[in-house]
């Protein structure tokens, strides 16, 4: 209890839940005539989680991460040998509770997944600049009005579990709030002609009309 107030104190604010992973990007052949101008790419291959909770599966890279880029083998099927993969480790994810409905957003789409803001590199042969990794919808949204490069890749089933028990824990979404009733319209005839309307007693029709 409070020996000032009186009053029990206020529970100290929850810390922000956080992994650290690791961003996978693949150097492909660029298909068609295309290829003229632009012999290969980079894409946005995969997000590993590096360092996290029990409850997650963390991939161990041959570095640690935050040391830089390191070549690793094909993290799906087989590529051709003009494919390789490069991953930048060390990029935090953190889950905030005042951003919890960015989560909730991502949490129920048809598929939740990480969101990556990257760059290329300033010359042909740089390695592409993986800038930020976030779980969050508003995250994602907000780089994208900034004309930023933003590409996504699906969340594994135990991200998602994780996710899913911290927006349970934070999210409390506003009440609806009633609908005020639109204004009523001028009434009007078949001409478009205002209609005016009467509450006093109808006049009486004269004889012979």
């Amino acid at each position: 209890m409070d020996m000032l107030t009186g009053s029990n104190p206020s529970p100290a604010p929850r810390a922000a839940e956080r992994i650290v992973t690791g961003v996978v990007m693949r150097r492909e052949p660029v298909p068609g005539p295309m290829a003229r101008w632009q012999p290969w790419r980079w894409t946005l291959a995969d997000v590993q989680v590096l360092q996290g909770p029990h409850e997650l599966t963390c991939a161990v890279w041959p570095t640690l991460a935050g040391r830089g880029p390191v070549a690793l083998e094909p993290c799906d099927a087989p590529a051709s040998a003009a494919q390789s993969h490069w991953g930048f480790p060390g990029y935090v994810v953190s889950l905030h509770p005042e951003d919890a409905e960015g989560l909730y957003l991502n949490l129920t789409a048809p598929q939740p997944c990480f969101w990556v803001m990257w760059r290329s590199g300033e010359a042909d042969d740089d390695l592409p600049e993986p800038q930020i990794v976030t779980l969050s919808y508003h995250d994602a949204g907000r780089w994208l009005d900034a004309q930023e490069r933003v590409d996504q890749v699906p969340a594994p089933a135990d991200v998602i579990g994780w996710m899913a028990r911290f927006v349970q824990r934070h999210y409390r979404p506003e009440p609806k709030r009633r609908a005020r009733p639109a204004s009523f319209q001028p009434l009007t005839d078949r001409f478009g002609q205002p209609v005016r309307i009467s509450t006093g007693a109808r006049p009486a029709r004269e004889e012979g009309t």
